[in-house]
C-alpha cells in the first residue's frame, strides 16, 4: 500500500493524501475491508503531521469511502465497482496478459471491447428474476433453434432495425460465427463445395468451410466490397460478404452492386452468406439497411452477433435460414440440443423485451463513437498526413495505412511492442499469397480516451 504526495501540486497536503486514496479505492487498487496504516504510521511514512492524515482520514470517512473500528483503525469500505463511473476508474492503463505470457500496455485488439460496457446490475437482476419466475422451464431441453420467444423478439428487432423480412422460424439461435457457420456448411453440403470468400476477409470463414472439405476461392475487395466481375469468372456457388462494413477495410457496398450479387445468386442457383457483425455500431448517419431486405425470398442467410455491442463471453449470435433451407435444417438438426444456454437465452429474452437492449445500444454507440473520435483526433495529431485512415465511422476498429512506408510488416509490429503497443498485422485477413499494403488494424473498444492518446502516441515513437 502505497500513497503519493505529488510536490508539483498546490493543493493543501490532506486535500492530496485524500484525493490519492480515494483514486486507488474508485480504481480497485484498494479492496474492501483492507486495513489502512495508523495515522501515526502514515504521517512518519509521509513525513507530514498527524493532522494532515487525520484530516485526510475523517473526510474519506464522511464520504463513505473508509469505515472505523473501535481501537482498531480504518478500513476501506465495500463499493459497488458497477455503480463507479469510467471516468473514476484507474488513470493508468490497464495491462493486457496474452496468450503467450507478455504484457502489453496498450492493445488495439480489432474486437476489443469495454471491460465495463457490460450491464452487469441489470444482467444479474434479470438472471434472478428468471430463475424464481421460471424454475420448471430449467428441467427441460431447448428448442434446437433456440427459445421461440427470444426468437420472435429477435425477428422483430431486425424488422425495425436492420430492414430484415422474416418470421421467428426462421431464426436459429447459436453459439457465434464459427457455430452458425459449421450448420450452414452442413446445410448446403449436398448442392455446394466452392466458397468465395472476401481477401482480406475474416479467417474464421476459411476455416469453417475447409474443415468441411469446401474448396475456397479467394475474391479481392475494392471499395465497392467483393469484386463482382472477377467472382463471376469463378465456379463459386456461395458467397460470405460483409457488405455493410466490410472487414477489415470498412468499405460499404453501395446498392447497385447489392443487387448485382444478388443477381448473380439467382442466375446460378448459389447464396449469399451475409454477415451483419457489427452494423449497430455506426456513428456516422443511419446504419447501412441489410442486403436481405432487398431480396427475402431469395437465398440470402442473414448472421448477426450480440458479441460487439454486448459481450463475447456470452457466446450468443443468430441466423436467418430463408424458408427453402427450413426442411433440410429439420432434417438434419431435429435431434440436435441448442447449443446457447437456456438461462441465457431466457435472459436475452427478457432485456429484449423490456426494451433494455435498444437502451443500451444506445448507450454503447456513445460511448464508443466517443472512443472512435478520440483515437481520429489522436492519429490526427502525431501522424497527420503519414497515414490515411480506411473505414472511420463505424464498429469496433480502423484500418491504417502508412504512408511512403519502407517498413516490413513485421518490423511494424515489433517496433510496437518495444513500445509496449500491440498492433494487429492485415496479412492475418488475407488468404492469397501477395505483397500485403501497408496496413495495421486499431481497435479503439478496449481502451479509454486517454489511453488511446498515449498508445498513439507512443506508436508515432516507435515507427519515426
Amino acid at each position: 500500500m502505497m500513497f503519493i504526495l505529488d510536490s508539483n501540486d498546490r493543493r493543501p497536503l490532506h486535500v492530496k493524501l485524500y484525493q490519492d486514496i480515494k483514486e486507488q479505492i474508485l480504481s480497485g487498487k484498494l479492496t474492501a475491508h483492507v486495513k489502512l496504516p495508523s495515522v501515526r504510521q502514515l504521517s512518519v511514512e509521509l513525513s507530514v503531521s498527524r493532522n494532515t492524515v487525520e484530516y485526510a482520514y475523517e473526510q474519506l470517512a464522511t464520504e463513505g469511502f473508509i469505515y472505523s473500528k473501535p481501537r482498531s483503525g480504518y478500513y476501506i469500505s465495500l463499493l459497488d465497482q458497477g455503480c463507479i463511473p469510467c471516468t473514476h476508474r484507474s488513470v493508468v492503463a490497464a495491462e493486457v496478459k496474452t496468450e503467450d505470457g507478455n504484457k502489453w500496455l496498450y492493445d488495439f485488439h480489432p474486437a476489443g471491447i469495454s471491460s465495463d460496457s457490460f450491464p452487469n446490475n441489470v444482467w444479474r437482476k434479470l438472471i434472478a428474476e428468471n430463475l424464481k419466475e421460471k424454475v420448471e422451464q430449467f428441467s427441460l431441453y431447448s428448442n434446437p433453434q433456440g427459445e421461440f420467444d427470444l426468437r420472435s423478439e429477435i425477428s422483430k428487432y431486425l424488422e425495425r432495425f436492420r430492414g430484415v423480412l422474416c418470421g421467428p422460424e426462421q431464426i436459429v439461435i447459436t453459439s457465434g460465427l464459427q457455430d452458425s457457420l459449421a450448420i450452414i456448411a452442413q446445410l448446403l453440403k449436398c448442392n455446394h463445395s466452392i466458397l468465395a470468400v472476401e481477401d482480406p476477409g475474416h479467417w474464421i470463414p476459411r476455416s469453417v468451410f475447409q474443415n468441411y472439405s469446401y474448396s475456397i476461392n479467394p475474391i479481392s475487395v475494392n471499395s465497392s466490397g467483393i469484386d463482382l466481375d472477377y467472382l463471376k469468372n469463378t465456379n463459386s456457388t456461395i458467397a460470405y460478404v460483409t457488405p455493410s462494413h466490410q472487414f477489415p477495410l470498412g468499405y460499404v457496398m453501395p446498392i447497385d452492386n447489392r443487387l448485382k450479387l444478388i443477381e448473380w445468386a439467382e442466375n446460378i442457383g448459389g447464396v449469399i452468406i451475409e454477415d451483419d457483425y457489427d452494423s449497430e455500431l455506426r456513428y456516422q448517419g443511419k446504419p447501412i439497411p441489410a442486403l436481405q431486405g432487398l431480396h427475402s425470398k431469395g437465398s440470402i442467410i442473414y448472421l448477426g452477433t450480440f458479441s460487439k455491442a454486448l459481450s463475447p463471453a456470452l457466446r450468443v449470435g443468430y441466423m436467418v435460414l430463408p424458408h427453402q433451407f427450413l426442411g433440410v435444417y429439420s432434417k438434419l438438426f431435429s435431434k440436435y440440443a441448442a447449443s446457447v444456454s437456456l438461462l441465457e437465452q431466457s435472459v436475452l429474452f427478457s432485456f429484449m423485451e423490456q426494451g433494455l437492449w435498444e437502451r443500451h445500444l444506445r448507450k454503447m454507440r456513445t460511448i464508443y463513437k466517443r472512443k472512435h473520435d478520440a483515437l481520429i483526433q489522436a492519429l490526427d495529431r502525431h501522424f497527420g498526413k503519414r497515414v490515411n485512415i480506411l473505414g472511420q465511422g463505424a464498429g469496433l476498429h480502423i484500418t491504417l495505412e502508412l504512408v511512403n512506408n519502407t517498413l516490413s510488416e513485421e518490423t511494424i509490429i515489433n517496433r510496437a511492442l518495444e513500445r509496449n503497443v500491440r498492433i494487429y498485422p492485415i496479412s492475418d485477413t488475407y488468404q492469397c499469397n501477395r505483397d500485403y499494403p501497408s496496413y495495421v488494424m486499431l481497435g479503439f473498444g478496449r481502451m479509454n480516451s486517454d489511453e488511446l492518446e498515449k498508445g498513439i502516441e507512443a506508436l508515432s515513437q516507435a515507427w519515426n
